[in-house]
């Protein structure tokens, strides 16, 4: 028997000999490629810490002690160790194991964990938490992954510094987040190197300085040997930026090497108040690719076990983000004012193609959302047109810099939100309900979404035309109904404007985006029923076409609005607030995402309960069109 099947939780872990602990590394190596061949997720991220969690778990008594992980998918090793075992194919899986970490599915996640930069912050506040209750644990936070392109664990680094409270930083440098890591934190850890001289020279300067002062020079001497380490510091230790911040700092170290892991963080939970642990790791490590493919497996698709290969998908229209990575390669061409910016997703967002074709155009910000925002603007007033590509549940962190550093002055930067509406098997934390509700409250901002491919190209131009103000697209993480002809090829659309697609007079079904589709097909099945029902696309969701919401009014009696968003003050809750203000007679009932978190599933389902189908749709229809008693053939 291997020694992963005997395994059911951390005590077992506790179990073995030390010498034992390699073979079980490689055994969690093997099952998470193996699982994740057939699940999908996250699997990079993972593989580079199995040594590291393996070590955290024999040194460490969680639950009791906290463990920290940011970002949340470093955490699949964890989720083996600590019970989960036996359900990780069902990993990202309906009904099964999140791939992230969450505090409701097991007492070993002590924080969860879906965006980068949270665990500093977290973990101090849980420091300070015992400290209150005069309780006594250990509180470590793994922060990796790219997680320190972030700003926050910094603001975490720098009062958990102050505070002095004794608190474990482990930093995991692979030197990637997605696409390789950028910023001069960066740099700055590419050049550390191993210095094991570094605190036994600080140690030997401060002792012989020290036993001089009992015989010469007194309190002054001290003080000189006080100046003297810290220059000895400053000269030796490649730790220096951590130090400054008031943690000790050890390392760096192999990350794959578990005993030296042991040893370290043996001692580590010897010594008192912030202190850092800086370790080596390979992302990806044990990945069967012939070449090295790191950002593709940061997260990758079904794929074969043995080579690494993604599984061939069936065949269908391009997917909402090879459109628009096409789409501004091709219109930079015409606009050499265009720059293209991302959030450490060059891929996730199509803009790899962009950055191929246009180097020089393209800047990657890392996981720096409000950075990225607020340079955006800085470029916008010098007359470039910058389009940032961020997911819209990314973008949710740099709302007041979308509003006090774009909107108020009315800066023509372009937001492009991938993954908006329900984002299939990352769930809850990665999904993009929430965009046109906490847009449609910002001042001078417009904001669309495309039908079709063909239609976002359309707003693309019509977004470089607009100079008034932040303009933003929003589309799904799936395949659009169509291809896009090249970029050359559309038009501009008509600013403000919607589209109608079907024309009736008892029910107007207002549909935002992808969600025109499942309403033709309500239509349809209405038709069947007797009901003559209008389809609009209001692929502006703000301005409102008000000559086209004007003539709707005086022809129907009710309206039915559809969005893949949240119903709670989004596009249907605003169009209801106008049309209140035209007519006391008609009704708007809203159709959308209800206010609660959605868990992971295919987004074919998470959009079926929300009854955002045409079956759910024409259900709704149906039932109002009888409290209203419209008339029917």
């Amino acid at each position: 028997m291997s020694l992963l099947e005997g395994i059911t939780g951390v005590e077992d872990v506790k179990k073995l000999d030390r010498d034992q602990l390699p073979q079980l590394a490689s055994e969690i190596r093997q099952r998470l490629i193996e699982v994740v061949s057939k699940t999908g997720g996250h699997i990079g991220a993972g593989l580079g810490v199995v040594e590291l969690t393996v070590a955290l778990i024999y040194t460490f008594d969680s639950p009791r002690d906290k463990i920290l992980w940011d970002v949340g998918h470093q955490g699949y090793p964890w989720k083996i160790l600590t019970g989960r075992n036996h359900a990780l194919p069902t990993l990202r899986q309906e009904g099964g194991l999140s791939g992230f970490l969450r505090r409701v599915e097991s007492e070993h996640d002590h924080f969860g964990a879906g965006h980068a930069g949270t665990a500093m912050s977290a973990a101090l506040g849980i420091a300070a938490a015992r400290d209150v209750k005069g309780e006594s644990f250990h509180v470590v936070a793994v922060v990796g992954d790219g997680a320190l392109t972030c700003g926050m664990p910094y603001e975490g680094m720098n009062n958990a510094g102050h505070s002095e409270r004794d608190i474990i930083m482990i930093v995991n440098d692979n030197g990637m987040s997605i696409a390789p890591n950028v910023g001069a934190i960066s740099k700055y850890f590419a050049s550390i190197e191993a210095a094991p001289m570094t605190n036994k020279m600080r140690g030997i300067a401060k002792q012989i300085i020290t036993r001089t002062s009992k015989f010469v020079g007194g309190k002054r001497m001290v003080d000189f040997a006080k100046n003297i380490e810290e220059s000895v510091k400053n000269l030796w230790s490649p730790g220096m930026l951590f130090e400054e911040l008031g943690f000790r700092y050890f390392g760096p170290i192999d990350g794959h090497d578990i005993p030296t892991l042991l040893s370290t963080l043996r001692t580590l939970k010897q010594v008192e108040g912030p202190r850092v642990l800086h370790i080596l790791t390979e992302k990806g490590r044990g990945f069967p690719l012939e070449e090295p493919d790191l950002e593709k497996f940061h997260a990758r698709k079904p794929y074969n076990p043995v080579t690494g290969a993604v599984k061939p998908s069936k065949g269908g229209h391009p997917a909402w983000t090879k459109i628009f990575g096409t789409a501004i390669t091709e219109l930079a061409a015409e606009h050499p004012e265009i720059v293209v910016i991302t959030a450490a997703m060059p891929s996730g967002t199509g803009t790899d193609a962009f950055q191929k074709r246009w180097p020089d155009r393209f800047f990657d910000v890392g996981i720096a959302e409000g950075h990225g925002t607020t340079f955006a603007a800085g470029l916008a007033t010098q007359g470039i047109r910058p389009i940032v590509a961020i997911y819209s549940t990314f973008l949710q962190r740099a709302y007041d810099s979308i509003i006090h550093d774009v909107a108020i002055q009315k800066l023509p930067v372009v937001f492009c939100m991938d993954r908006a509406g329900m984002v299939g098997a990352d769930g809850q934390t990665h999904m993009g309900l929430y965009d046109i509700a906490y847009l449609l409250a910002v001042p001078n901002m417009t904001i669309t979404q495309p039908k079709d491919g063909k239609e976002l190209v359309g707003l693309l131009r019509c977004a470089l035309a607009h100079k008034d103000g932040p303009f933003t697209l929003r589309y799904p993480r799936d395949n659009a109904p169509s291809a896009a002809p090249p970029a050359a090829e559309v038009g501009t659309i008509e600013y403000g404007t919607w589209e109608m697609l079907r024309e009736g007079k008892d029910c107007a079904i207002l549909a935002v985006g992808v969600m025109c589709e499942p309403a033709m097909g309500a239509a349809e099945l209405l038709e069947a029923d007797g009901f003559d029902v209008s389809v609009v696309n209001c692929r502006f969701i703000k301005p409102i076409d008000r000559d086209m919401l004007s003539v709707l009014v005086e022809s129907h009696r009710l309206f039915v609005t559809v969005e893949d968003g949240t119903k709670v003050n989004g596009f249907g809750a605003y169009v209801a607030s106008i049309v209140s203000g035209m007519t006391g007679d008609l009704r708007v009932d809203v159709m959308g995402a209800p206010d609660r978190t959605y868990e992971h599933a295919a987004r074919g389902r998470q959009l079926e309960w929300a009854g955002l189908t045409s079956e759910g749709i024409a259900a709704t229809v149906r039932a109002r069109a009888a409290e209203k008693s419209l008339s029917t053939a």
